[in-house]
Formats: C-alpha cells, structure tokens, sequence
C-alpha cells in the first residue's frame, strides 16, 4: 500500500510521529508546507493518506486543508491523527475525536490521538504565554490526585510520546483494525 504522512509540527511531537509512521508504514513523509505545494495529481499515486497535526483548544490545527482535501480523496484510506499533551486515557479524548470530524466526514476518515508532551523552548511565544497562563490556573484549581498531576506535567516541559501510540492507526491502514 502506498502510503502518505503529511504533518504539521510546532515543537516536534507531530512530526516524530509522522516519521514513526513513515518507517512503519514505509511511507513517504512531508511537512504541511510541502504538501501544499502539490498539485492535486500528485495525490493520486497513494492508497492511503494520513494528515497528523498538534493540538490547541480541543482543535487540530490547520487540519481544515486535509479536510477540505478529502472528499476528493474518498476511494483512500484516509487518517486525521492530533497529537496533544494530555494522557492518552483522559476521558475528554473520546469526546476530541468525536468532535474532530463531522457525520460526513467520519464515513471516510478514520481520527486518532496520540500523546505527545509539551516543549515550552520550541513554542512559539503566544503559545508559550497561553500555556504558561493556563498551568498557573490549573495549579490553582487543582483539587482531584489527577488534577495535581495535571497541574504538575504541564509546568515544565515533558515527553511522553511513544511509538505504541502508532498501533492503531498501522492496525487501521494495513486493514487489520
């Protein structure tokens, strides 16, 4: 199966799983910006096409190319993965994923999360700002042992992404889901 990452990546985290999965799936892998410069025929050579981007306010960001790309992509197996900072298991997940696609959109895209971490030294400076703003509320809201450890992670810079995270979506393309 001929297969295409395309990533947009802030601090790294994305474009680590995008290289992940490139290596997996033996994949050609492109940044966004490089993507764009495409023209539509150039898309029609893969069997399947994954767009993976960060996380910011529950949204992937600039993910309305991918998905204004697809409906013309439909005859793919086509993937949205985000990938965001908060763990894997945190019970808002399901609800970001349900949210990332409308009705239509989930008949033929498949979306997925993987956990990433934060790097507060690669963030652009609003991001930084923003971050920074809502670990300082977080701290002070905390009340819950998930809470604290919330408050605590997004202080300072960590990373938890792991290639594990990749399984599904290699279960999915390689039609083994």
């Amino acid at each position: 199966m001929k297969t295409l990452i395309i990533y947009n990546s802030q601090t790294g985290f994305t474009k680590k799983y995008a290289e992940w999965l490139g290596e997996r799936m033996q994949a050609t892998v492109m940044n966004l910006k490089e993507a764009k410069k495409e023209k539509d025929g150039f898309y029609k050579e893969f069997d399947a096409i994954a767009f993976g981007s960060w996380v910011l306010g529950g949204k992937a960001v600039k993910a309305e190319w991918f998905l204004e790309k697809a409906p013309a992509w439909k005859g793919k197996k086509l993937v949205q993965f985000m990938v965001g900072a908060m763990p894997g298991d945190a019970p808002e997940i399901a609800t970001f994923l349900d949210n990332a696609l409308n009705e239509e959109q989930k008949q033929y895209i498949k979306a997925f999360f993987c956990q990433g971490g934060l790097d507060y030294t690669k963030m652009k400076f609003p991001y930084k700002q923003m971050m920074k703003a809502f670990s300082s509320m977080t701290a002070k809201k905390a009340v819950t042992e998930d809470e604290k450890k919330m408050a605590e992670m997004i202080a300072s810079n960590y990373d938890e992404s792991d290639p594990k995270f990749i399984e599904p979506i290699v279960a999915y393309l390689e039609g083994s889901e």
